[in-house]
């Protein structure tokens, strides 16, 4: 595989701008190993997991890039809110993360990710490190991205658009918008590396992320079509029967699953299900809640929480990450050397 030179590659030593999004219940060890063996850099979803769990992915890590000790070239994300929760079990999964040594930490949707990054920061300071933690942070518009990179000294950006699956800022900009705003407020030297978030699923659109101004673009929802995603099979046999225009953003999907507490203005994006409309037609929750939990008890599809990006549509099937990454690197640099050969 020829390597693609952008600010992200060249920081993370790794030979495409594709980093695997770290997606909960779904980017496990597996997934992100197979994503760092291709080429490309993975994350670990750990937002909502157990120490123990934690530790059984990152063995499992180990194990399939055949490194039984020191550091990882993996990343582990943290939802800022849950770490802010009083006695918080993430916050124990962090330090773990940072005594293992993985390359990255990601934060996302806090009120005090600042507070977070000090932590982080404190903890490379104390421990000597030849190489420090990256701070990925992501954002939803322009405002955020001069915070973190003016005040917490951001190592890298992420810019989720509106057409991002999973958890994001209702109020998001489409990508084609807040790529450029990010863009205009990070400083002229040195900036650091900008990802794009949200319905990238191709190397087209990925070609079309770096031309904006990119360094690359983190990919979710086409990786939950894998043989290690942690996805049921139901879970991705709907993904794969879902079209272009069959996802929602709403807040019941967290009010159904109880995972409410999250900060003003986040909801998230799944496929649409019959509660999605119920909710907007103010039925009382009480009753949504009732016939979603009959149906999830019968393993009705119309009742599963399953996040997915708007370009769901763009995908039919299953393929090993591997594959996918070779795909996307492909497709990349035929695109880039098409758009460049008009010039």
């Amino acid at each position: 595989m020829a390597a693609v030179n952008t600010p992200i590659t060249r920081l993370l030593g790794i030979r495409t701008p594709v980093v695997l999004a770290p997606m909960a219940f779904a980017s496990g060890g597996a997934l992100a190993s197979e994503v760092a063996l291709a080429g490309g850099f993975g994350f670990i979803g750990s937002g909502y997991t157990t120490l123990e769990n934690f530790r059984s992915q990152i063995a499992l890590v180990r194990s399939l890039l055949n490194l039984p000790s020191g550091p990882l070239p993996i990343g582990a994300s943290f939802l800022g809110w849950v770490l802010d929760r009083p006695e918080s079990k993430s916050v124990e999964i962090l330090h773990e993360a940072l005594n293992i040594g993985v390359r990255a930490i990601w934060l996302s949707f806090g009120n005090d990710l600042g507070h977070w990054v000090d932590v982080v920061r404190s903890h490379d300071q104390k421990a000597g490190r030849d190489s420090k933690t990256l701070i990925f942070i992501q954002v939803n518009s322009a405002e955020q991205a001069l915070t973190a990179v003016r005040d917490w000294k951001a190592d890298v950006l992420i810019a989720q658009g509106i057409e991002a699956g999973g958890h994001g800022s209702a109020s998001a900009p489409p990508l084609l918008t807040l790529i450029p705003s990010v863009l205009s407020v990070l400083p002229h030297q040195n900036p650091p590396p900008l990802l794009a978030a949200g319905g990238v699923t191709n190397g087209a659109q990925l070609a079309a992320c770096i031309a904006l101004g990119t360094a690359g673009a983190v990919i979710g929802t086409r990786f939950l079509l894998t043989p290690e995603s942690q996805y049921s099979d139901a879970q991705k046999a709907a993904l794969i029967a879902a079209k272009t225009g069959d996802t929602a953003r709403s807040m019941v999907f967290d009010i159904l699953r109880g995972t409410t507490g999250w900060p003003d203005g986040i909801d998230g994006r799944c496929l649409r299900i019959p509660s999605v409309q119920e909710f907007e037609d103010k039925v009382k929750i009480e009753d949504i809640q009732r016939r979603f939990d009959e149906g999830a008890s019968k393993g009705d599809p119309k009742s599963m929480v399953i996040w997915a990006g708007t370009g769901v549509g763009l995908i039919d099937e299953i393929k090993p990450a591997k594959a996918i990454v070779e795909e996307l690197h492909a497709s990349l640099i035929e695109r880039l050397q098409a758009a460049s050969s008009l010039v």
